[in-house]
């Protein structure tokens, strides 16, 4: 009996090792598994993140060609009103020495219609008629010395239109 009863531990107790090590083979198969999931879960999300940089820095590059192309435009638009600027501010310029020449000029005209006023009759009817007095050639004030008119000593003023013509 003592060697069935050996035999029977030994046949149990190779059962249990067999029925151990396949437990241990499952396991490790399930382990095995669990890894490749988790490999392959990991490889996944590398994947997905790899993509969503590749995205980002295509929306990146996308904006940077976007503004470039808008801060180009922007420089053109300043060039143009920095140009029309200029332009604008030349004319002004023109405008304002003309504005100084007219206004000589104007003031030469009150000047020698004061002149002309002074020896004048009013009649009746409120026109002016000019008298033989100023015309006489006494005194320094006459028409006929050319000097002594008044607005001989006013500057005379050139525009910048004078050299178109050369």
């Amino acid at each position: 009996m003592a060697s069935s009863s050996g035999n029977s531990n030994s046949t149990s107790s190779s059962q249990l090792l067999n029925s151990g090590s396949e437990e241990e083979l499952h396991q490790m198969n399930m382990m095995d598994q669990r890894k490749r999931k988790r490999k392959e879960s990991n490889r996944e999300s590398a994947r997905r993140s790899r993509k969503r940089k590749q995205q980002h820095l295509d929306d990146l590059t996308s904006q940077v060609s976007q503004l470039s192309e808008d801060n180009n435009q922007i420089l053109t638009s300043i060039n143009f009103t920095t140009h029309h600027y200029l332009t604008i501010e030349a004319q002004n310029s023109v405008l304002r020495a003309q504005m100084v020449e007219l206004s000589q000029r104007l003031d030469s005209l009150n000047q020698i219609l004061s002149y002309l006023s002074a020896p004048t009759a009013t009649s009746s009817n409120g026109l002016v008629y000019e008298t033989d007095e100023c015309f006489e050639a006494s005194g320094d004030h006459s028409f006929n010395n050319p000097f002594n008119l008044p607005y001989l000593g006013q500057a005379v003023m050139a525009s910048p239109d004078i050299f178109q013509f050369y």
